[in-house]
Formats: structure tokens, C-alpha cells, sequence
């Protein structure tokens, strides 16, 4: 069955329901396959794109770019030099301006305020592409590449491991039980996410089959998890905390050891990237060194192993974002 979400605006997977989810995904599979085999019905032809950045990115920059091209859509970025957004016009006016020239704006910034903003007044379609509390494309990424590893996402058992309260743990919580699984966070009792959105998602979890469990103990967390998911442990904007975090989720750091605890060989391991996996990847020699780190949310053995799906979950960014535009502007 398909869904007409043609000027929806997709700044949460709050704002959809598991049905509507389930077309976005079949939609992005569908997309893929297409791509896969050549097939590009440039179902955005002749649309304009407005990618306002102000935290910079890689997979969510790209991904954007790359949809809108293959879709015959043309992207123009808009980082925080680029525009007066908040610096010399307001945010509802640089919205109306902006939904005048483009069909459709992405946003990616600090503000969850911001892009609800953007989605009110500009009259086109907005995509929140990450803020301090959503990141909705990025989970709808997540989705898809656990669906191709299980064929299924109802009743699957997701962990994720870390800071509870950031805007992926935020995410993941509301797409897992929306699509009926079972959703564990584990993390420090300090860093367990808002009880608002723990208390909405059991709502909704009741009226899918879903699950949510919030737990410090790294075995009953993830036991017969299908899925380990983490995040780093000091987001974009949040450098100062990087002691404090560290102390806290040093015990929390996804290894070998809290892979094979979950009992399953089939266990897959997601990570929505950039990871400091190893000591390159870590800001600092001093940071290592302090607190003897070679890796601080993932260790490398885990990172390159072969249940790491990490890279299959960044190109269905593509995918899926393609997805979310064709179904909303297509």
C-alpha cells in the first residue's frame, strides 16, 4: 500500500506512524535496487534543494547531494557563512525566503527549535538532517540496514550503549518502537534519557508490540541482543565534557567481551559514524594517554569485524534520504 506524503515535512519519526515508516522503507529498498541496477526515473527532476549546514558533516552532507543528483534534483549548500539564518534575519524570515527559490530545505544544526521553524514558515518540505535532540534520517538508515540483515524488524532486539540522553538514543528509541522491537538502552543511571520520551515511547510501544528496558548492567542489557548499537561518547558542541563523559562511559565501551555477552553469533554491530575506534581516531594524544584509551565507544577489533555493518549503514544514508525526498516532493 502506498502513502501520500507529498509536503510532509520529516523533522522526527515521531511525527509518523509505523505504517508510513514501513513505505519509507520499502520505498528506500525499492530506490537501492534501482540504483543497483542502473535505473534512475529522476523523480525530482528540475527541483531545487536547499542543504543548510551549520555542524558540519560527511555522510549526511553527501548523501543528500548524491539523492538529489541521482533523483535529477539540483542541491545548493548553504553552511552557517553562507546565509544571515539567526545573524542578521530571523529564522521565519531567511524560511520564507527560501521556500520562494527551493522546493525543499534540509537542516542540519544544533537547535531542534530551528528546523521546526524552517518547516513552519517556509512552506516547503523540511528535513531535519541531525539537531541537539533528532536525528530521524539517520535512524531510518539504521532501519533499513538491520531489515536486510534479519528480513524483519518487529520483536528484534536493539541495545544501544552510551549516552542515553543524545539525539541518536533519542531516535533509535522512537523508530525501534514504532516498528514493534525490543529496545534496550544501557548506559550510566546519569545519562538514561528524558522520562517525557521514555514515557510516550512505552504509549506507543503498547499499541505495537514494542519493548523499551533502561539498564546499567552490561549483561542483562544485552543479552540476546540482535543488535549493538553505540555513539561517541562527546557530540559536536559538547567538547568541554569530554573528562567527565569519559569517566562515566569508560565501562560502557563496546568490545569483544559485551559482544559475545549477548549469546548470538548473529549479532550485528551499527555505529552511526564518525567513530574513534582506534588511537588515530582520537582527539588528542592527551586524551588516550590520560585515561589509556586505543579506543573509546567501539574497539577496533569490534569496528572491523565482520558483524560490523557500519559501512552498508552509511551508503543506505543515500538510500533512505533519497526515500524521504521522492516520497515528500516526487
Amino acid at each position: 500500500m502506498g502513502f501520500n506524503l507529498k509536503n510532509r515535512s520529516f523533522l522526527t519519526l515521531m511525527d509518523f506512524t509505523t505504517e508510513e515508516i514501513n513505505y519509507l522503507l520499502n520505498l528506500s529498498a525499492k530506490l537501492k535496487a534501482d540504483k543497483y541496477a542502473g535505473i534512475f526515473s529522476k523523480n525530482l527532476l528540475n527541483k531545487n534543494i536547499a542543504l543548510i549546514f551549520e555542524k558540519p558533516s560527511t555522510r549526511t552532507r553527501c548523501a543528500f547531494v548524491v539523492a538529489a543528483y541521482d533523483e535529477g534534483a539540483h542541491p545548493e549548500y548553504l553552511g552557517k557563512g553562507d546565509i544571515q539564518l539567526g545573524k542578521k534575519e530571523t529564522v521565519a524570515d531567511t524560511a520564507r525566503v527560501l521556500g520562494r527559490m527551493f522546493d525543499g530545505i534540509q537542516f542540519r544544526g544544533f537547535s531542534h527549535n530551528t528546523v521546526t521553524e524552517l518547516a513552519k514558515y517556509s512552506g516547503v518540505p523540511v528535513w531535519n538532517g541531525l539537531t541537539d535532540k533528532f536525528h530521524p534520517t539517520q535512524v531510518l538508515a539504521d532501519l533499513l540496514t538491520i531489515r536486510e540483515n534479519f528480513g524483519a524488524l518487529k520483536g528484534k532486539k536493539l541495545c544501544f550503549v552510551g549516552d542515553g540522553r543524545n539525539n541518536m538514543a533519542n531516535s533509535l528509541m522512537i523508530g525501534a518502537v514504532k516498528m514493534g522491537m525490543d529496545f534496550r538502552i544501557l548506559a550510566p543511571s546519569e545519562l538514561f534519557p528524558q522520562p517525557e520520551l521514555v514515557k510516550e515511547c512505552k504509549r506507543i510501544a503498547k499499541e505495537t508490540g514494542g519493548k523499551i528496558t533502561l539498564s546499567s548492567n552490561i549483561n542483562q542489557a544485552v543479552k540476546d541482543a540482535d543488535v549493538i548499537y553505540t555513539d561517541v561518547w562527546v557530540s559536536m558542541g559538547e567538547e568541554a565534557e569530554y573528562e567527565k563523559r569519559i569517566a562515566l562511559l569508560k565501562p560502557f565501551q563496546v568490545n569483544s567481551k559485551m559482544m559475545k555477552a549477548t549469546g548470538k553469533k548473529s549479532t550485528i554491530f551499527l555505529h552511526c559514524l564518525p567513530a574513534f575506534h582506534n588511537r588515530d581516531t582520537i582527539v588528542g594524544e592527551d586524551v588516550y594517554q590520560k585515561y589509556n584509551l586505543d579506543a573509546m565507544e567501539v574497539t577496533e577489533d569490534v569496528f572491523e569485524s565482520s558483524q560490523s555493518k557500519v559501512w552498508d549503514e552509511a551508503e543506505n544514508r543515500v538510500h533512505t534520504i533519497k526515500a524521504v525526498m521522492v516520497a515528500t516532493l516526487g
